[in-house]
């Protein structure tokens, strides 16, 4: 069974409220909208498939009957004459309910108003019609503040039940309501005036002219969006085949070492080897005798004798006597 819900503006339901609180008795009427089906589908791990089905009843406006009883008599019998008469220009496909108001008084149908909803049912011969009930009362003595509660009832094989009230306001809407399309009015008026000057502002399609600009714009952004997320993704493709091939030749050139380790430390110590040969003595630089033999280093490093002293000059005698010899002449 689909669940219903009633949607109606805050500036429909202040209008309501304000007429019947500058009234000084009880209010009845008809109420215009459209009434709808939405189906919608959830997939869940539990469950393969759930179908949730909800009628929807948009009020649009309202239409005051100047006295009470005014569409029907007292028994409850509905006087197509006078429906017709109230809706004047409006057609009778948009009536989707009637609502009334009454003052201090219980959030309930009373017998009289059940009997009509049914009998307005099957004059209209619309089986989904909703009954809207606003009762205000004073919240102060002096009568400053009141209080306005509001409900819905719709029947179900003669069973009345209430179906909640969505106030949508804008601060409470959410962000897909407003894709959503409002029903047409259907006064003469406002398709007059918006024939007249529609062709200012939509183009053939329907649209806004600066919509279709906006939309223009905003598919050649996604163009260029889409051109640069390729081509980031070609650069990251690239740089993970880079990074691959990076990691493969670390990994070679580990293995390769870790599979030469011996003739790694064999060099080494042919390294050490040659290193100490090379710091013996027997290669280093040497004083060679006229037999090609290597000098003795006690002998390359002993100390120079030291030069004999020098004899002093005798000094000649006076009265020419002759120097003494030297010996060795």
């Amino acid at each position: 069974m689909a669940e219903s819900t009633v949607r109606v503006s805050g500036i429909v339901l202040s209008s309501l409220m304000f007429q019947h609180v500058n009234g000084d008795s009880d209010v009845e009427g008809l109420i215009l909208g459209e009434s709808q089906f939405e189906e919608q589908i959830s997939i869940s791990d539990s469950q393969a498939e759930h179908i949730h089905i909800e009628e929807i009843y948009n009020i649009q406006k309202h239409i005051s009957c100047l006295k009470l009883n005014e569409f029907y008599d007292a028994v409850g019998d509905v006087n197509i004459d006078a429906v017709k008469k109230i809706l004047a220009d409006n057609k009778e496909e948009d009536v989707i309910g009637w609502y009334r108001q009454r003052r201090n008084s219980e959030q309930q149908m009373t017998f009289r108003e059940k009997v009509v909803h049914e009998k307005l049912k099957t004059t209209l011969c619309n089986p989904h019609m909703i009954f809207v009930l606003l009762t205000p009362s004073r919240s102060t003595p002096t009568g400053s503040t009141h209080k306005m509660e509001y409900a819905a009832f719709t029947s179900r094989s003669r069973i009345f039940v209430n179906i909640p009230v969505l106030v949508r306001n804008l601060g409470l809407l959410e962000s897909p309501a407003y894709w959503k399309p409002s029903a047409p009015c259907s006064a003469g008026g406002y398709r007059l005036a918006t024939s007249r000057h529609s062709s200012k502002f939509f183009s053939s399609n329907g649209l806004l002219r600066d919509v279709n600009d906006v939309n223009a714009m905003s598919d050649a952004l996604q163009e260029e969006l889409q051109g640069a997320c390729r081509k980031l993704e070609e650069s990251e493709r690239l740089v993970e085949s880079l990074q691959s091939d990076v990691l493969t030749l670390r990994r070679k050139v580990h293995e390769k070492k870790s599979e030469g380790g011996p003739v790694v430390q064999r060099d080494q110590v042919l390294h050490q080897a040659f290193r100490s040969l090379f710091c013996s003595p027997v290669f280093h630089t040497h004083t060679l005798t006229l037999m090609a033999l290597p000098v003795p280093d006690a002998m390359t490093t002993a100390p120079e004798a030291p030069s004999p002293p020098c004899r002093k000059r005798l000094k000649e005698t006076p009265g020419g006597r002759d120097r003494k010899s030297n010996p060795s002449e």
